[in-house]
C-alpha cells in the first residue's frame, strides 16, 4: 500500500516558499502537488515582474526551458503510435544532410537515439568555452533569437559528433534535431505539430511557441542575492561547465527556429496537466503502453552523467532506479527533469504523486535550495 502525504505537506511547503521570498534566492514561483489526481497543494507568491510589481499568479505563463522536452517527446511519441515515424528509423530518412561525423566515419544517428539523448550530440553549455559548439556557434534553444532550423542543424554537422552513437548518455540538442525531425514527418511546422498532438487533447490554451498573453509572461531573472534581471543577454555560470546563454527576448521572435529541446512557454497549471496525463496513461496524447514506456528507463547501465549514479533515462525525463545508489529520498521509479530558467518536476507512479516547481529564477528554481526543500517536504509526507 502506498504512503499518502501527511496533513502537515502543506505546512512545509509554505515554510520552503516563505523562506525562498525571505532569502531572496527566488524572484517569484509557483509549486503545485497532484495526488491521485486531485490538487493537494497550489502556491503561487512572488513577483512576476519585480520592477512592475506583478505578482505571479497561477495564469503566470514562464520560458519553459527543458520542460519542452518531455512534451516534444510525447509528440514525437504519438507519431511513432501512428506509424508516421519509427524509433529505429535513420535521422537522414527525415534529414538527409544531416550527418555529423566521428573523425573519418558518418555513423548512422536513430530517432531513439534522439529521444533518449545517446545519438551522440552536446550542448554548448556542457563543453568548454573552446569547444567545437561554442566554436561554431550552436544554440542551446534560449539563445540567438533569429537563429533559423538550417543554420542550427548545419552547425550540428560542422561541430561533428561527441561519442559513437548509442555508447554513451549526454544531454544534448538532440531534441532540436527531433523537432526538425518532427516538421518533416508530420509535414506541418513544429507549432502545429505541438498544438494538435498536445496542447488540443489536453485543452491547454497557454503553451506552445508563441506568448499568447505578453502582459501575463514572467520576467526571467538569474541567480544573485537578490536575483539579477537578465536583460537581453545573459550568462549564468553553472557547475564547472562554461556557463548557460540566455536571450529571454527570444520567445518573442518568430525567425528563432521552434527549439524541440528548450523553446516554448506555457503556465504551471498547464504543465502539471500534461505530467498527470502521462502518469494516469496518457491523456490523449500517447496510449497507455507508451505512456508507462515514458517513465521506464531506456538507457540499460549508462551513466546520466547529469544525475549521477543510480539514475537511468526514460523518454522526456530521468528514472530513479537506486534511491541507496543516488542518495535520493525519492521511491524507486520517479520520473523527473527540470528546466534552466527555474523550474523542477518529479512524478512518483507509486505514490500517485506529480510535483512541480515553476520560477523565473535561474537556476535557483532547477538545482537549488528552493527544488531540493520542495521535494524533500513532500518526500516527508
Amino acid at each position: 500500500m502506498t504512503r499518502p502525504l501527511d496533513g502537515d505537506v502543506g505546512r512545509r511547503l509554505d515554510e520552503v516558499f516563505d523562506r525562498a521570498l525571505a532569502e531572496q534566492r527566488i524572484v517569484g514561483g509557483v509549486v503545485l502537488v497532484a495526488e491521485e489526481g486531485r490538487r493537494a497543494y497550489a502556491r503561487a507568491g512572488g513577483m512576476a515582474d519585480r520592477a512592475a510589481g506583478r505578482p505571479v499568479t497561477f495564469d503566470t505563463i514562464f520560458r519553459l526551458a527543458s520542460l519542452t522536452k518531455p512534451m516534444v517527446t510525447a509528440a514525437a511519441l504519438s507519431l511513432i503510435e501512428d506509424g508516421a515515424l519509427g524509433f529505429e528509423d535513420p535521422v537522414t530518412r527525415w534529414l538527409p544532410d544531416f550527418k555529423p561525423a566521428l573523425g573519418n566515419q558518418t555513423p548512422t544517428l536513430t530517432i531513439r537515439q534522439l529521444l533518449t539523448h545517446t545519438a551522440g550530440l552536446s550542448y554548448g553549455f556542457m563543453q568548454p568555452d573552446d569547444g567545437p559548439y561554442l566554436r561554431l556557434g550552436v544554440s542551446d534553444g534560449m539563445d540567438q533569437p533569429g537563429l533559423g532550423f538550417a543554420t542550427q542543424l548545419g552547425r550540428i554537422v560542422a561541430a561533428g559528433l561527441t561519442y559513437p552513437p548509442g555508447a554513451a548518455w549526454l544531454y544534448s540538442v538532440s531534441l532540436d534535431v527531433l523537432g526538425a525531425v518532427l516538421e518533416q514527418a508530420a509535414r506541418k511546422p513544429l507549432a502545429r505539430v505541438m498544438a494538435e498532438r498536445v496542447a488540443t487533447p489536453l485543452g491547454l490554451k497557454d503553451t506552445g511557441f508563441s506568448v499568447t498573453d505578453p502582459a501575463r509572461l514572467a520576467v526571467a531573472y538569474a541567480d544573485a542575492t537578490p536575483p539579477v534581471e537578465m536583460g537581453e543577454t545573459c550568462t549564468v555560470p553553472f557547475a564547472e561547465l562554461s556557463g548557460i546563454r540566455f536571450a529571454p527576448g527570444r520567445a518573442f521572435d518568430a525567425d528563432s527556429f521552434p527549439s524541440g529541446g528548450a523553446g516554448m512557454v506555457g503556465t504551471a497549471g498547464e504543465f502539471l496537466a500534461f505530467l498527470e496525463a502521462i502518469r494516469t496513461g496518457g491523456g490523449g496524447v500517447v496510449g497507455a503502453g507508451m505512456a508507462a514506456e515514458m517513465m521506464r528507463n531506456q538507457t540499460g547501465d549508462l551513466s546520466i552523467v547529469t544525475n549521477g549514479p543510480g539514475f537511468g533515462f526514460g523518454f522526456g525525463g530521468a528514472v530513479l532506479l537506486d534511491p541507496a545508489a543516488a542518495g535520493s529520498g525519492h521511491s524507486p521509479g520517479v520520473w523527473l527533469w527540470g528546466g534552466v530558467y527555474g523550474h523542477s518536476w518529479f512524478v512518483d507512479p507509486a505514490r500517485r504523486l506529480s510535483v512541480l516547481v515553476m520560477t523565473n529564477t535561474a537556476i535557483e528554481g532547477m538545482t537549488g535550495a528552493f527544488a531540493t526543500e520542495v521535494a524533500g517536504a513532500v518526500q516527508a509526507g
